[in-house]
This record gives structure tokens, C-alpha cells and sequence, in this order.
């Protein structure tokens, strides 16, 4: 067995210098003004620096490949990937600079040239439905006589994996994926390098002493896996610290391009193509029935998973899942249409292996507090607390991505707390560990630096409590939601007050309502429903006017102290106009007011009647009794409140009223003592001296 080890935060942290080669393919988009605009050189860029890569990786074994294709055109692929020493190869006697000796037939050469790539490359290059679609950038470019230059230029750039390893070509991707992403929208964010590290160091804190065994089999999973960057940084991670092991990454990704930078990467990897896949997370597991050891991602923030604006299909997808319930995906709820981030963290916890599982996620605000009681979002954060899935919440800085300088945070959650950790949520205040850089690179001005990664960590591992981290139980974000109200007690009268009161309240709207009677009559269509209302109420008016002259004609300074002892009264006045009870006792509860020195009012049963008007909703942490929470917070304020805990689970729609929210700044608040008032006193007259001389100046 390997010996136990502990994470260095501060291994890898080595300064890389890609701007030689970033420059120069920089300077070989310029090439393509004029036939692109700025936003489309990626269209270009990427699939050519995928072919110079690809093309470096296999020249030493080039001549092997050929010779033998040419032996054996019906060459197995796998037997050919031993030749080749990759999972891929190019049967093909071109290379890039080869390409430009015969410039008249550049095109049709260069075309032959990728259709002699092995099929997963094919995919990624040429493909139209789930690659690059690259054949009609080869037309492009060669229509304009811009195909040999670019050609050229890249056949003179070196990316063989000898000189430029995988971490080097991280960075290269990183920078130009960074350049091109600047325009992009705020929720498809590229993740720095810092923040996966970060990310990855957290993830091997604690927890992962089983991955330093020899041979360890370690699976590694990102459902929004971009150009590949978690997934390569946890490898390089686990391998730096286990050479032995058998990492094995997998990445669903749904942007064709970042798809084929990540699949190319992971094929010079040695990893399995298979398990890189073009895929909508929200529509499809890939990798149903594997589960994962590490599961680290940055799902989109803000994206629709329902409604209008959601992809095609995603919807009937998302919702087919759901009817699987706790079998499913996202078995505890469904979030609202708008955002899928809650999405991905149900999905994480259900690719998560049963006793090891670890995942680190990056979300926005949203997740933690959005939503009401009943709402999805807030049943998804109750069962994962109630489930025990949440070991820490990290807050980042803000000004970390290069497309949006919003707040973010890291999920942790785990299926192997740690005993200490068993029942407990540890939130941590990191919005303050960062460097500035010293030039913006978009909306990117701040950087998590090596050391704050390393106090980062710690704060995390040492598991105490201090001024940037909190630790609480589970339950302290559990809430229930009760109803407090007060004894109906009302007086009634009729008076000019109390009838304009009854008015403004809308007691007889659905008599008669002059407002919508005026949108229907001024509505340029009306569906029949809506033409039927408008006649309903036209028929209405008549008793409408007649019950407020008929109230005017009885004004008086009489109050009662009952609905018994008022309904005769109210009965008597309205018995020329309308003798129905219903919309007797409607009008009446229209002209009260809350008395506390009036009757209360009781059932037929003799129970008491509670005001609803009083109605108040009171959030009780799930670990207090209502009857604590009530004589501390209610009853010294309103003696004769009673509260109601109105959840009902087995209606045909359930009543929720048990919910979540992680009140995370909350936990960290200051108080900030206001300066006192005869300072701000003393400040606001030198404001006015200051005002009254500028403004003397100017008239003088």
C-alpha cells in the first residue's frame, strides 16, 4: 500500500508562460480579418490548434501508422492505437507542411487529410451534428485565399506534448478560450485555473486517504465539463501524489466547441473518448450506473430548464425525470424554470459513490436562500441537510471569472463526513482571500493566489470555528412556517368610514368592479369567458349602487359589538335590495373593524373563530418548540395569539410548511455602530458651509 500523504496547497503552483505561443496564434487570427469578424475567429483558431496537437503528438510514430495502413487498410483501430501510442491516430502521408507545397489543391488535400484521422477525431474536427463542423471553415477560408496562409502559419507552431505538456496546454487553451469568451453571457463563465485548484485542494483535504492505495482505480466526474480544465487539474492532483493510480475522467458538455478542447485533451491523455461525451446533463446520464469517487463542476448559472426560453426538449426531459422520483435524478424537488443550478446538484449527489462520494461545485447566491417555503429550491436544500450531503459552504471573492464579477460559492458535499462533521455545516467566509492582478483580464481582477488557496484550505480542513468560518448543525437552517392569529373580535357600524373602508377593501368586488368593467370595455378582444364576466357585472350594477345608497340612507354613530347583534340591523337596512345571506354577511364583515373590547366570536361548537385579517406567518427554527418561540417572540406583544401549523402532506396537493434556507451572510454579519448624531451634525453644517461658499462664488 502507498504510504498516506497529505495535500500540498501549494504544489503546482509553478509560474507557466504560454504568451509565446498565445501570441502567436493570436497573431495568426489576425490573418483572418476582413473574411471573419473578431468573435468568429474561434471558428477557425480552435480546430487548428486541436490538428497541430493532434498532428505533434503522432509524428514519431507517423511512419509506422502509414506503413502499416497501407499494408492493411482494414487495420483494427485498437491495434492501431498501440502504434500510434495514443487512442487515436492519421493514417495520412500530409502533414500540415506538407499541405502548402501543392497550394492549388489545398483544400480538397487538407479535407483528405482529417478524414485520415481516426473516427473519434473525425467527430471532433468535421462533425456537423456534435463537432466543429471544420469542412465549411476549409470552403470559407479557401473562397477568400485565406486557407494556405493560416495553414502555414500553424504548421510552424509546436505543441508536441514532449515540450508543451498537458498542463502547459491547459494554460494555452485557458488564454484563448478566456479571449474568446469576453462577450460571452455572465452564466457561461469560464472557470480560472485558481479557482479549480482551489476547488480540487478542497476536495482532497480530507476524506481521500483511499486514493494514495497502489493502483487505485479513481473516477473523476464534471457534468458541465467545458475545455476540460477540473478535470485535468484533478488529475494532475491525484497523479502528482499516487503515480500508481488509475484516474479515470469523465465530462459531459454541450458547447461544441469546449467539447472537442476537452475530448482532444483527454485523448492525448490516454483516457477513454468514450467517456467524454457531447451531451445535455439536463436530458441524459451518460454514465448511468457508474458512480464517482470525485465529482467537481461549474454548472451554468441563471440557464432555463423549463419555459420558453429552454433548449428544445430539455423540459419534457427534465420533467420525465422528476416522475421518477428519489429513483431519478432530482427526486427532491424541482427548482424553479429559470435556473437548472439546483439541477446539478441533485444530479452530483446521485453520480456520487455511496460511501466515498465527494463533490465540489461552484454556484451563484441563488441556490441558498431562493424560494418559499413550498418551493422547489427550498425542498432540495431541506433533504440535502436533512440527507446530511452539505459539509461546507465556501464563499469566493467576487471579480474571479472573466465575464461577471458576481458572488460566488463552493458546494462541498460528501457521502464520507468525517465523524466530527456528521450533522453539521461549516460556512465559510472567503471573500476576502484574494490578490488584485495587476492588469483586469475582462471582468477577472482578482486572483486567488497560492497562499490564499493554502488559508483557504486550512480554514476548511481545521474544521473550528474563527472569524471566517461558522459551524452549525444541520437542523439550523430547517425551518417550520406557522400561521399566528388573534380571536375575531369586531365591532360594527355604518358609517361613511366604515362604508368607504368596506369599498376600498373590495368586499363587493366580485359584485361589481368599476375598474374591470373599464379594462374589459376598453379591451380591444375579449375571450368569451371574459365577455360573460363583463355582462355579469353590467346586470350587477343596479344592486351594487342600490346597496351603498341604501347604506348611505342609514348612516349613524350606532356600533355593536357582535355579528349577532349587527346582522338584524344590517338585514333590516338591505331588505329591499337583497335578503341573501352569504352576501349579507360579506357586506357586514366588509363594514367591521378589529376591536379588542368587542365579543369574541365562536363557533356552533362553542370554539373560538380566528381572525384571519390578523393573520401573521411566523418562521420557527425546527429545533425550537412554537410554544418556546411564541412566549418569547408573540405573546409578551399579543397575549392572546395562537398559532397554527398548517402543513398536510397527504392532501391531493400537498401543503408544505417545513423548509431551508442557508442564511449565509446573515451568519456573518457585523454589527457597525452608527456614528453618533452630533458628529453627523458637525459634519452636515461644514456640508452646508462648504455648499453656501461654492455657491456664492458662482454669483459673484
Amino acid at each position: 500500500m502507498a504510504e498516506k500523504q497529505t495535500i500540498d496547497a501549494m504544489w503546482d503552483d509553478s509560474p507557466i508562460d504560454v504568451s509565446t505561443e498565445v501570441n502567436f496564434i493570436w497573431s495568426i487570427a489576425n490573418k483572418l480579418r476582413g473574411t471573419y469578424q473578431s468573435d468568429k475567429y474561434k471558428d477557425v483558431i480552435i480546430p487548428m490548434v486541436i490538428i497541430r496537437r493532434f498532428e505533434c503528438a503522432l509524428e514519431p510514430t507517423k511512419d509506422k501508422v502509414v506503413a502499416q495502413f497501407k499494408a492493411n487498410p482494414n487495420y483494427p483501430a485498437k491495434a492501431m492505437y498501440r502504434i500510434s501510442g495514443f487512442q487515436f491516430y492519421n493514417t495520412s502521408e500530409f502533414t500540415l507542411a506538407e499541405l502548402i507545397n501543392d497550394a492549388d489543391h489545398l483544400a480538397a488535400n487538407f479535407k483528405a487529410y482529417l478524414q485520415s484521422f481516426s473516427l473519434n477525431v473525425q467527430e471532433i474536427i468535421v462533425s456537423a451534428e456534435k463537432g466543429l463542423d471544420f469542412y465549411k471553415q476549409i470552403d470559407k477560408m479557401d473562397k477568400n485565399n485565406r486557407l494556405l496562409s493560416v495553414v502555414k502559419a500553424f504548421s510552424e507552431l509546436d505543441l508536441n506534448p514532449r515540450t508543451i505538456d498537458n498542463v502547459k496546454m491547459g494554460y494555452i487553451f485557458e488564454d484563448l478560450i478566456r479571449r474568446f469568451s469576453e462577450n460571452a453571457e455572465a452564466g457561461d463563465h469560464y472557470t480560472g485555473r485558481d479557482i479549480i485548484k482551489l476547488m480540487v485542494n478542497i476536495l482532497l483535504a480530507e476524506g481521500c486517504d483511499d486514493i494514495f492505495d497502489d493502483g487505485k482505480v479513481i473516477t473523476v466526474l464534471d457534468q458541465a465539463c467545458g475545455t476540460g480544465g477540473m478535470l485535468s487539474t484533478g488529475y494532475n492532483f491525484i497523479k502528482r501524489y499516487n503515480p500508481t493510480a488509475d484516474v479515470r475522467l469523465f465530462g459531459q458538455e454541450i458547447n461544441p466547441e469546449s467539447y472537442a478542447i476537452c475530448l482532444a485533451e483527454m485523448l492525448i491523455k490516454g483516457q477513454n473518448a468514450e467517456n467524454i461525451c457531447y451531451q445535455d446533463t439536463m436530458k441524459k446520464d451518460r454514465f448511468e450506473g457508474t458512480k464517482m469517487r470525485f465529482v467537481i463542476e461549474n454548472p451554468p448559472f441563471g440557464t432555463p430548464w423549463g419555459g420558453k426560453d429552454a433548449a428544445e426538449g430539455v423540459e419534457k426531459a427534465v420533467d420525465d425525470e422528476y416522475a421518477k422520483g428519489l429513483d431519478g435524478r432530482w427526486g427532491a424537488g424541482l427548482p424553479g424554470s429559470g435556473d437548472m443550478q439546483m439541477l446539478f446538484l441533485q444530479s452530483a449527489i446521485d453520480k456520487m459513490d455511496e460511501n466515498f462520494g465527494r463533490a465540489a461545485i461552484i454556484e451563484n447566491g441563488s441556490p441558498l436562500f431562493a424560494g418559499g417555503t413550498a418551493s422547489g429550491e427550498s425542498q432540495i436544500r431541506r433533504w440535502m441537510l436533512e440527507n446530511d450531503y452539505i459539509e461546507a459552504i465556501i464563499a469566493l471573492p467576487v471579480d474571479l471569472f472573466y465575464n461577471t464579477g458576481i458572488a460566488t460559492y463552493i458546494w462541498v458535499l460528501s457521502k464520507n463526513k468525517r465523524p466530527e462533521r456528521k450533522g453539521k455545516i461549516q460556512l465559510i467566509d472567503a471573500s476576502s482571500f484574494f490578490h488584485k492582478l495587476r492588469k483586469a483580464l475582462g471582468d477577472k481582477k482578482n486572483e486567488i493566489s497560492p497562499e490564499d488557496r493554502s488559508y483557504i484550505t486550512k480554514l476548511y480542513a481545521d474544521f473550528s470555528e474563527n472569524e471566517f468560518s461558522k459551524i452549525y448543525r444541520n437542523t439550523e437552517f430547517i425551518y417550520r412556517e406557522y400561521v399566528v392569529m388573534q380571536p375575531m373580535q369586531r365591532s360594527y357600524s355604518i358609517t361613511l368610514e366604515s362604508i368607504e373602508a368596506m369599498i376600498s377593501k373590495g368586499t363587493l368586488s366580485n359584485l361589481y368592479d368599476q375598474s374591470k368593467v373599464d379594462d374589459w370595455e376598453n379591451s380591444e378582444e375579449l375571450t368569451g369567458k371574459d365577455l360573460k364576466k363583463l355582462e355579469a357585472m353590467r346586470n350587477n350594477k343596479p344592486v351594487y349602487e342600490a346597496i351603498i345608497d341604501a347604506l348611505h340612507a342609514e348612516v349613524s354613530g350606532e356600533k355593536y359589538d357582535s355579528l349577532k347583534s349587527f346582522m338584524p340591523v344590517l338585514s333590516k337596512v338591505l331588505e329591499n335590495v337583497t335578503t341573501e345571506k352569504k352576501l349579507l354577511e360579506k357586506i357586514a364583515d366588509g363594514l367591521s373593524v378589529m376591536d379588542k373590547h368587542a365579543e369574541v366570536q365562536r363557533d356552533k361548537k362553542g370554539n373560538v373563530i380566528f381572525d384571519k385579517e390578523t393573520k401573521d406567518v411566523e418562521i420557527v427554527k425546527y429545533d425550537e418548540t412554537i410554544e418556546e418561540y411564541m412566549a418569547r417572540e408573540v405573546l409578551p406583544h399579543i397575549p392572546d395569539a395562537s398559532a397554527f401549523f398548517e402543513e398536510n402532506l397527504g392532501a391531493k396537493k400537498p401543503v408544505i410548511k417545513t423548509g431551508a434556507e442557508i442564511t449565509f451572510t446573515r451568519c456573518f454579519y457585523k454589527y457597525q455602530t452608527p456614528e453618533a448624531s452630533d458628529v453627523l451634525a458637525h459634519k452636515f453644517f461644514d456640508l452646508e458651509q462648504v455648499v453656501s461658499e461654492k455657491i456664492s462664488q458662482l454669483f459673484q
